[in-house]
C-alpha cells in the first residue's frame, strides 16, 4: 500500500499557475538608441510601433515539461512512502524484584529436594529462582542480594539469561553473615524509580531475622506501598531456631500485608517451588500490544523523475537551435 506522508504539499500544485496569472511579468531595461525621425523610418518601412517590451514566447514542449517537473516535485514534497503489513510487538507491562537473602544462615543444609535428598538452603531457592526467571519472557527482572547491606546485583533488565548467570555466581556470605530485610526493600524502592510501569512486583525471600537494617523493614514496606510496589515474602528455614538464625515468619507477614501483597512459607523445595507457582498465578503477567507498520520512502522516484524531465528537455531544446542554426 502507498501513502503520503503529507499530503497537504499537493496543494502547491496551482501555485506556478497563480502566479502567471496574478504577478506582473518580470521586465529588465536594456539599453537603447533613440531615433528622432523613428516614425518617419516605420512609415518609411511600412511596420508598426510597438512598446520595447518583449515578452519570451515559450514553446508547448517547454510548458508542459515544465508543468510535469513542478507535479513530480510537489508530490515528492508530499512524501510518498510505500506501508507494510502491520507488525506487533508484546511489551511487558510488569517489572519485578527478586531480593534474596544470601547471609551465612542460607548455608544450612536442611533443604529437602522432591527426591528427598537434603541440601543447602541457597542452592534450592537458586534452582527454583531460576526457573521462575525462564518463566518470565517479556517481564524485566532485577536482582537484588542482601545480608548485612543489600546490593543491586542487576538493575531491571529483559535480559533473563543475565539474571540467571548472576545468580549461578552468587553464593553465601558474599554480603555478610547477618540480615538486612529492610534495606534490601529500600534499595527495591529505588530500584523502581527507574520503572514507568504500573505492575511493580517484589519478591523478597528470608530464613532469617532482621538484625542490620538502618530502615525498619515495616518503615520500608509502607513506603513501598505508596510508591506502588506490590511485595511477596517468603520465609525459609526454621522458625525453631534461635537468634539470626530463626526465620521471623511475624515480621515477614507483616511486611506482605503493609505491602499489598501475599505472606508464604516454604520447608522444602517443592513448596517453594509452589509458593512461586502460586505468586505468578495471583500477579499475572500485564502486557501491552504496539503496533506498527514499516515504511519505506518513495520520495526519491518523484525527484529523480523530475529532474529526468529537466535534463531531456534542455538536451532536446539545445540539440533543436543548433539544428536551426546550422
Amino acid at each position: 500500500m502507498i501513502s503520503l506522508a503529507f499530503p497537504w504539499a499537493l496543494a502547491l500544485l496551482p501555485l506556478p499557475l497563480l502566479a502567471w496569472r496574478l504577478a506582473p511579468p518580470h521586465r529588465e531595461p536594456t539599453p537603447a538608441l533613440r531615433v528622432p525621425f523613428f516614425r518617419r523610418v516605420t512609415e518609411a518601412a511600412g511596420a508598426e510601433p510597438r512598446r520595447g517590451a518583449v515578452v519570451r514566447a515559450r514553446s508547448r514542449l517547454q510548458m508542459a515539461a515544465a508543468a510535469l517537473a513542478w507535479a513530480l516535485l510537489v508530490l515528492a514534497l508530499a512524501a510518498p512512502e510505500r506501508l507494510g503489513k502491520p507488525v506487533e510487538i508484546t511489551k511487558s507491562a510488569r517489572d519485578v524484584a527478586l531480593a534474596i537473602d544470601i547471609s551465612g544462615s542460607m548455608d544450612t543444609r536442611d533443604f529437602r529436594t522432591p527426591d528427598g535428598e537434603v541440601q543447602q538452603r541457597f542452592a534450592a531457592v537458586r534452582e527454583v529462582v531460576a526457573r521462575f526467571v525462564e518463566g518470565r519472557q517479556g517481564d524485566r527482572i532485577a536482582l537484588i542480594v542482601f545480608g548485612s547491606k543489600a546490593y543491586l546485583q542487576s538493575p531491571l533488565t529483559e535480559d533473563l539469561s543475565a539474571i540467571t548467570s548472576l545468580l549461578e555466581r552468587t553464593e553465601v556470605g558474599m554480603a555478610g553473615p547477618h540480615t538486612a530485610l529492610g534495606d534490601a526493600i529500600g534499595l527495591a524502592i529505588r530500584t523502581f524509580e527507574a520503572s514507568a510501569v504500573e505492575q511493580r512486583l517484589l519478591i523478597l525471600l528470608s530464613d532469617g531475622a532482621d538484625t542490620a537494617s538502618r530502615m525498619s523493614p515495616v518503615n520500608a514496606a509502607e513506603i513501598a506501598a505508596d510508591r506502588g510496589v506490590e511485595i511477596h515474602a517468603i520465609g525459609v528455614g526454621d522458625p525453631q531456631a534461635s537468634g539470626e538464625d530463626r526465620v521471623d515468619l511475624d515480621a515477614l507477614r507483616d511486611i506482605a500485608r503493609r505491602g499489598g501483597g501475599g505472606y508464604y512459607f516454604a520447608s522444602d523445595q517443592d513448596a517453594l517451588a509452589q509458593v512461586y507457582a502460586r505468586i505468578d498465578q495471583l500477579a499475572p503477567r500485564e502486557v501491552e500490544t504496539l503496533s506498527w507498520r514499516p515504511r519505506r520512502s518513495l520520495a526519491w522516484i518523484p525527484m529523480a523523475g523530475a529532474l529526468a524531465v529537466a535534463l531531456g528537455t534542455t538536451v532536446f531544446l539545445h540539440l533543436a537551435s543548433r539544428r536551426r542554426a546550422a
